[in-house]
């Protein structure tokens, strides 16, 4: 897989999705009176990281795995225990996995771009079965640790597993599965926020993050159309 600047690949719609993004949350972290910077910082990660992933460039994942991080504190601080497990111990090291899928399953005719693979039955329900075991377990231990919002945080556990598995194996549907997650968030750090307003760039991230991924459904498609 060929390596070069990943901005220069970016389409006029994509640079103005993701300069209209940045901006918006600029102007979130304005308007919540400033303060928290690493909300900040982590948020204009997460929507850089996006659309790339929405390009299906390794791009994309190495810039998943530094919001992961960021995320990861952000949640420890407002005691979201189901979040900061779920991106550092999940989301991070998933990545990181599928930058490596990426990287061994090229598109042979694309300029750094991945193989859209298919699903088969047999992955589905791993996936399903494994997905089902992994939000039963998560729930009792979110759940000893006091975290907040338990119920959200456990949707939240789900949908993070579907979308980081859906990555994984090269499905379109994985920016569905984000989607989900990324509604279950907005509500999430909505209740944040009425607690402090300098949480407001977090709804706001993750309200762009929805955008980001609902193109990246509609961009896989056609990536998987044009590579058939």
């Amino acid at each position: 897989m060929r390596f070069s600047n990943p901005f220069s690949e970016l389409d006029r719609f994509e640079w103005i999705l993701w300069i209209s993004s940045i901006i918006t949350i600029a102007a979130s972290f304005l308007i919540g009176g400033g303060g928290n910077y690493l909300t900040l910082v982590a948020s204009l990660i997460g929507a850089t990281a996006l659309i790339f992933v929405a390009k299906g460039r390794v791009f994309g994942q190495v810039m998943t795995v530094v919001f992961a991080l960021f995320y990861a504190v952000i949640s420890l601080h407002f005691r979201y225990y189901g979040e900061m497990i779920t991106y550092l111990f999940m989301t991070s090291p998933m990545a990181i996995w599928a930058a490596v899928e990426w990287l061994k399953n090229p598109y042979e005719h694309g300029n750094g771009e991945v193989k859209v693979a298919h699903l088969t039955k047999g992955k589905i329900i791993v996936m399903s079965v494994s997905c089902a075991v992994v939000t039963f377990a998560f729930y009792f231990i979110l759940k000893y640790l006091g975290t907040g919002s338990l119920f959200l945080s456990t949707v939240s556990i789900a949908t993070s597993f579907l979308a980081c598995a859906l990555t994984l194996l090269r499905s379109p549907y994985y920016a569905l599965g984000y989607s989900a997650n990324d509604v279950v968030l907005i509500l999430l750090w909505i209740i944040a926020s009425a607690s402090d307003i300098t949480y407001l760039p977090m709804v706001i991230c993750f309200i762009i993050f929805l955008a980001n991924d609902l193109y990246g459904f509609y961009n896989w498609r056609r990536m998987r159309k044009a590579q058939s």
